[in-house]
Order: C-alpha cells, then sequence, then structure tokens
C-alpha cells in the first residue's frame, strides 16, 4: 500500500551558518567560499563562511515502489535532484526499498514446573529500523501463533507467561512456543517477523512416594545368616535427582528387631534384610510397616500433605534341618588331681532345635585329646576320666566334644570344654637349687656358712609355708646347726671352733623340710659342706689337696723345683724296673699264644650270720684287717721265703686312702703279671665270735676237734653235728 505524503516547502531563508561542522553538514556538496581567518585570544582561529542556503524537512515515501519518480521538495538556486517542470520537485531514490524486524530465531528457556498462572517466563525482543518518530512505522506488537493454551505472551511488552496454573514437568516437559512481532502497530500492511522460544520445565519436588503395591511377601531360611538380603521394595517418585531420593525405615510390626531395612542409594530401593537369627519352631511368621519418604523436601509444597507412604512386608521362616545346640556355648569343669580312673567329673547337654527332636550322641575330638585321658558317655554326655591326671604337668586340659543327630550324622555341633586341674598337696618339698657350701678350716661357732631355700611343685591356695628342722635320727650334730628364718628359709651355722681338712674333708649334713598344707609332705634334703682354706676375710681359696702344699707358702720357682725332681725320680723308677724286669726268669707260661687275662681277687668272707658288723663301712677302716702278700703263680719266685708286707691301716683310715694304698703296691710290685689284670680288694668286717667253722687246718691241729657244741645250736645244725659230733664220723 502507497502512502502519499505531502511535502511542504517553506519559503527559504537566509542563513548565516556560524560553526564549520553545521556548515560542511548542510552544504558538503557546495563549493567553499573565502574563508577568513583570526586570532583571538586563546590562539583559536576565528573562521568566516560563506553565506548558503539550508533546508527545511523533506519527507519520502520509503515503500512506494512504483516506477514514476516522487515529488521530495522545491528548491530554487540549487538542484539536487531531477526537476521536474520547473517546478522545482525533488525527487530521489531509496537505496533501501525493504525495512524488517530483527530478533533472534530461537530462544531456550528453562522454567520451573508447577508455576501459577501468569508466571513471568522470558521476554522477547524485536528491534525495527524505522523512524519511530514518524507514524507507526516503527510501532511493533507482540503475538503468539504456537504455545496455546500453555503460555501468552504480553503484545506491547513481548513477555512471555505461562497461561496455565500447575504445569507438570511429568506430564510434559519440552515446549515450543513461536512469537510474531509486527509494525505499523498491527494493522494490516505492516510488516512481521517471528522468533522461536524453547521452553522446558525443570523439577521440583512436589510428588511424594508411592508403593505400587501396599504388601509384600517374602520367604527366609531359618539358617540365614546375620545380614541376609531377603528382598527389595521400591516406592516410586516421578521426580529427578535428589527430589526422588527416598529414605526407608521400619516403623512398626512384631518383626521390628528381627529384621532392617537399608536404601540401595543407586537403585532408590529398600532391601530387607536379617538382623536377628531366625527359629522356624520359635516364630515362622512376621509382618513389618515400612514407611518411605523423601529425604529432601520441599516446603513450599507442604500443603500437599505428607510426602512419605507406607507398606506392609510379611516374611514367612522356612523349616530346615539344623545341627544339635548345646546348652552353654563353653562347659568349665574342675576336677581334683587324685581323682580316680573312670570318675565322672561333668557333662554337657545337646538338643535337637528341629520340631522332629531326632536322638543325639556325644563324642570326644581325639585330636584335641591325643593322650586319650578322657572320655564320654555318647547318651547322656558324661565326661570321664581314663587316666590319672597330674596338676604339676598338666593345669588345663582343653577338649573339644561332638553332638551328632543319629538320623543325619552330618549335622554336627562342637563344643569347647575346659578341664581345669585342681591342686593335692602330693609333692614334697626340695632343694631350690644344689648349693656348694663350704666351711672355713680357721671358722668360728656361730658362723653362717649357707642360706637355703625350697621349692614345691603342687600351688596351695594360702601360699607355700615351709619348716627346717634336724632329722629325728641325729638331733644334735656336733659341727652345724639348722637355724628357720620363719620365711621359707633356713640358716646353716657353724657350731665349733676350727675344721681340718686332714681329719674330714667333706660333712654331709641332712636337713628335714615339710609344708603345712594337708595332707603335710616332708622332704629330707643333703648338705654336702666342703672344709676348704681361706683368708681372714673368709674368702676360699681353695679345698682340694694339693692346697696343703700352697698353704705353706712355696714360691712358683721352689714348686717347679719339686716337680722336676719328681719326674727325675720316676724316670729312674721306670729304668730301674724295666732292667729289673729283664733280669726276672723266664716265666711258666711260654706261649707266644697265651693272651689271657687274669684276675687277682681278695676275698674275706668274714664271720657269717653273726658277724653284726657285716654291713657296716666302719669294717673296711678296721685297723684290725690284715691282708697277707700272696705268691704268684705264673713265675718262678726268686726266693720262697720272700713276702711282701702290706702298709699298715690306722685308725679312721679312708676307703679311698685305703683303695689307693693297695693300688700303689701293686703298682710298685716288680713281680707283677705281664698280663691285664683285675685286682679286687673288700673287707667284709672282724671276725665271727663264733670263729670259723672250716676244717680245711684240722689236719694241723694237735688234737682232735671237740664239735660237740653244734648239738645245741639248734635242728638247722643237726646234720652237721652227726656228721663231726660223733666217732664214727672221726673215723670216716
Amino acid at each position: 500500500m502507497r502512502t502519499y505524503l505531502l511535502l511542504f516547502i517553506w519559503t527559504y531563508m537566509f542563513h548565516v551558518v556560524d560553526t564549520l561542522p553545521l556548515q560542511e553538514k548542510a552544504h558538503s556538496h557546495l563549493p567553499s567560499g573565502k574563508i577568513v581567518g583570526l586570532t583571538k585570544d586563546g590562539g583559536k582561529i576565528l573562521r568566516r563562511t560563506k553565506r548558503g542556503w539550508m533546508w527545511n524537512q523533506f519527507f519520502l515515501l520509503e515503500e512506494y515502489t512504483g516506477t514514476d519518480t516522487q515529488y521530495v521538495g522545491k528548491h530554487i538556486g540549487i538542484t539536487i535532484a531531477t526537476l521536474n517542470m520547473g517546478l522545482g520537485l525533488l525527487c530521489q531514490e531509496d537505496s533501501q526499498s525493504l525495512y524488517g524486524l530483527h530478533f533472534p530465531a530461537v530462544k531456550c528457556f528453562q522454567r520451573q514446573k508447577a508455576s501459577i498462572q501468569g508466571t513471568s517466563v522470558i521476554q522477547v525482543t524485536a528491534t525495527d529500523a524505522d523512524d519511530a518518530n514518524y507514524g507507526n512505522s516503527a510501532k511493533v506488537v507482540y503475538s503468539i501463533l504456537q504455545g496455546q493454551p500453555y503460555f501468552s505472551v504480553d503484545p506491547e511488552s513481548g513477555i512471555i507467561k505461562t497461561a496455565l496454573p500447575d504445569m507438570s514437568r511429568e506430564n510434559r516437559e519440552q515446549y515450543q512456543v513461536v512469537i510474531q512481532a509486527k509494525d505499523m502497530g498491527g494493522q494490516m500492511g505492516g510488516l512481521s517477523g517471528t522468533t522461536t522460544v524453547n521452553i522446558t520445565l525443570t523439577d521440583v519436588n512436589n510428588n511424594p512416594p508411592r508403593f505400587p503395591q501396599s504388601t509384600y511377601q517374602f520367604n527366609s531360611p531359618e539358617s540365614a545368616p546375620l545380614g541376609t538380603h531377603l528382598g527389595r521394595i521400591k516406592a516410586n517418585d516421578p521426580d529427578l535427582g535428589e527430589n526422588a531420593e527416598v529414605e526407608y525405615r521400619i516403623t512398626d510390626g512384631d518383626g521390628a528387631d528381627m529384621f532392617d531395612v537399608i536404601t540401595d542409594q543407586d537403585t532408590q530401593e529398600g532391601i530387607i534384610t536379617v538382623k536377628q537369627n531366625l527359629d522356624f519352631e520359635h516364630k515362622m511368621l512376621y509382618t513389618l510397616r515400612v514407611d518411605a519418604s523423601n529425604t529432601h523436601p520441599d516446603p513450599r509444597f507442604s500443603h500437599l500433605g505428607p510426602f512419605k507412604d507406607t507398606a506392609v512386608v510379611k516374611i514367612s521362616v522356612e523349616d530346615i534341618d539344623e545341627p544339635p545346640v548345646f546348652s552353654k556355648i563353653s562347659y568349665l569343669i574342675e576336677v581334683d588331681e587324685d581323682v580316680k580312673e573312670g570318675s565322672i567329673i561333668g557333662q554337657v547337654t545337646a538338643y535337637d532345635p528341629d520340631a522332629r527332636n531326632n536322638l543325639i550322641k556325644y563324642s570326644v575330638d581325639r585330636h584335641t585329646d591325643m593322650d586319650r585321658i578322657f572320655s564320654i558317655n555318647s547318651e547322656n554326655g558324661s565326661i570321664f576320666t581314663l587316666k590319672p591326671l597330674d596338676r604339676e604337668s598338666s593345669p588345663w586340659h582343653n577338649i573339644t566334644v561332638t553332638a551328632t543327630e543319629i538320623n543325619n550324622p552330618k549335622q554336627t555341633s562342637h563344643i569347647p570344654v575346659f578341664i581345669r586341674i585342681l591342686d593335692i598337696n602330693d609333692h614334697a618339698p626340695e632343694f631350690a637349687m644344689y648349693y656348694e657350701t663350704f666351711v672355713c678350716e680357721n671358722a668360728k661357732p656361730g658362723q653362717l656358712i649357707q642360706t637355703v631355700s625350697v621349692m614345691d611343685k603342687d600351688d596351695p591356695p594360702r601360699g607355700h609355708k615351709f619348716f627346717f628342722e634336724q632329722v629325728p635320727e641325729f638331733p644334735l650334730n656336733p659341727n652345724f646347726t639348722i637355724i628357720d628364718n620363719k620365711d621359707n628359709t633356713a640358716g646353716i651355722m657353724t657350731r665349733k671352733d676350727g675344721y681340718s681338712r686332714n681329719k674330714m674333708s667333706t660333712y654331709l649334713l641332712p636337713i628335714l623340710i615339710f609344708d603345712n598344707d594337708y595332707p603335710i609332705q616332708s622332704s629330707t634334703g643333703t648338705l654336702t659342706i666342703r672344709v676348704c682354706a681361706c683368708d681372714n676375710r673368709g674368702n676360699m681359696q681353695s679345698c682340694t689337696a694339693e692346697a696343703l702344699i700352697l698353704s705353706a707358702g712355696l714360691s712358683t720357682g721352689a714348686l717347679i723345683a719339686i716337680l722336676l725332681c719328681v719326674l727325675i725320680l720316676l724316670i729312674l723308677v721306670v729304668l730301674f724296673a724295666a732292667l729289673k724286669r729283664q733280669r726276672k726268669k723266664e716265666p711258666l707260661i711260654i706261649s707266644k699264644d697265651d693272651v689271657r687275662d687274669n684276675i687277682v681277687t681278695y676275698n674275706d668272707e668274714g664271720g657269717g650270720e653273726e658277724d653284726t658288723q657285716a654291713f657296716d663301712i666302719g669294717t673296711l677302716r678296721n685297723p684290725e684287717a690284715r691282708e697277707d702278700s700272696k705268691l704268684r703263680r705264673d713265675v718262678m719266685p726268686e726266693t720262697i721265703f720272700q713276702i711282701r708286707r702290706t702298709v699298715p691301716l690306722w685308725e679312721n683310715i679312708d676307703v679311698q686312702d685305703f683303695i689307693h694304698r693297695r693300688l700303689k703296691e701293686n703298682d710298685a710290685d716288680p713281680s707283677a703279671p705281664p698280663y691285664d689284670s683285675l685286682a679286687t680288694y673288700a673287707y667284709e668286717g672282724n671276725d665271727s665270735i663264733a670263729e670259723s667253722l672250716s676244717s680245711l687246718e684240722s689236719l694241723t691241729a694237735d688234737c682232735n676237734q671237740d664239735y660237740e657244741y653244734l648239738s645245741d645250736w639248734g635242728p638247722r645244725f643237726k646234720k652237721l653235728a652227726d656228721m663231726y659230733g660223733g666217732d664214727d664220723s672221726d673215723k670216716d
């Protein structure tokens, strides 16, 4: 549509332009006049321009599309365009034939769901290149072409608003709205443009979780371990993200203590688990009430009600064949160590938890009783002993008892049985260690030479208490005294002034030790006390016989000289013995193959049964004991009348010294046999008061023996009296 505008031509007027920029803008196409420059204060140059013409405003119809020229205006003297008919009509072709509205092609916007009606969503704006000051060409009006009835647009501001209340994202999430902008105030003939706005509804927590069913049913075997997953339940929530997060909780029911529910964060499911051990015989069915609620409720929608839902969960317990169950988790049995073999010391009991109540048999796991000390009655579980017990060797015995169903041997249970052996006072106290005790030769009466302590394998409940005494056989010891310190120790004190190693080098002191438990146990410990040489401070120097030489104060050089002399004497003796042996006559046995051994035995059978000292060690020290030298029978003696004399024995001679003397005699005997020989030295005591009964020397007697006294010796010697007492026997 063409719109014709009237062009008003004003009369021209003479106008002087004072500023150069305005003059140049209005008459830039005209030739410039002469410019005169004047200088004022401040250094600025003043310019005078030539007078020109200035037109008032012209208007041109931009929508004109015809072929004819348009009349713009009239000017006398200056031609800017084509002059038509001399009237000065100004016509000009527009360089832009079409103007339009400009705004983005597509707009995207996110809007929360559940908005109230009329909630603003977004504002769109269209621009028009027309002059807003001229008519309605640039006046834009907005309208909605697509998106009803959900959205609307304000025709003047372009604000898009919701048209429906409580729009639900769950029903529809994406919307596409097309908005039109039209100039000319929206009248016909105006130009228009469109844009598309994509609107997405965002989620809010306006939906509570809902169980798809009101009741759930699960089964569980009674042997299910704790924490076993029995099943899953789920409350659906159409919201998204954290708005759909659900928390499950057991709120009521007879199984609230037996089961638990946890939430799977990945699937938002509730998992029913076993919380306590189940027992079919005790209870077969449990009922739970489980709530599902949102973890992030939105207070803006609290008016919609509680955002949670409840379902009923029923759990059936299934019966299975269970192993036997003991009445306790473990057993402790205490028994005295002196219990007799075969005695019952305790009992274990087990039962079949199943409804069938199968019979049970008991046994001892032999891997825990390798020595077979205990056994058990297979029917009633009574434990008894097979061997004696000893607390000192094994104070505890830990065995395992097995209970097995007779009808189903695979169903077994094990229980530990701890057997504690109680102490009985069956061990006597004894020395805690071996004591190396010595007494100085210069000791004074009342000196402490040793403190002894004892130990006891028993463990009395009131603790140990020991006592020390002299043995009853030797109530008074002339050498030492035993002092009980009343603290389970005893002190050994000297009782005389000085001790001599020459007379007695070692003393044996028996000590009686007993405890205070019932029954009282006692023992005799013997303390060996050596006599030693000591200094003035009582420090031991030596306890051997060689110390006698050292005590004489000999120097080291003197001792070496003595040893060398002894060595020379020994060499001379050996040489002398060798030379003398070469002068000996040949022995009676000259066979080179004769390598027999000789045994020389020295025996004295003593005085028979009436010799009261036959088994006394004192007989070995008898000063009257003599043993004549016997001639060798394997070589010819040099003289028949040569008799070897023995070294006399004196009172209190020691047995060891006696044996050493006899050994020296044999070693120094030049007529000793050249073969290995065994010489035995023994004493059997004094002569019997009944004298010798032998008749070997009766022929050398001056007169016949009178054996009539044999008849007085009783019936046991009757036969002997008959043989020697009568005249007939003498003749025989």
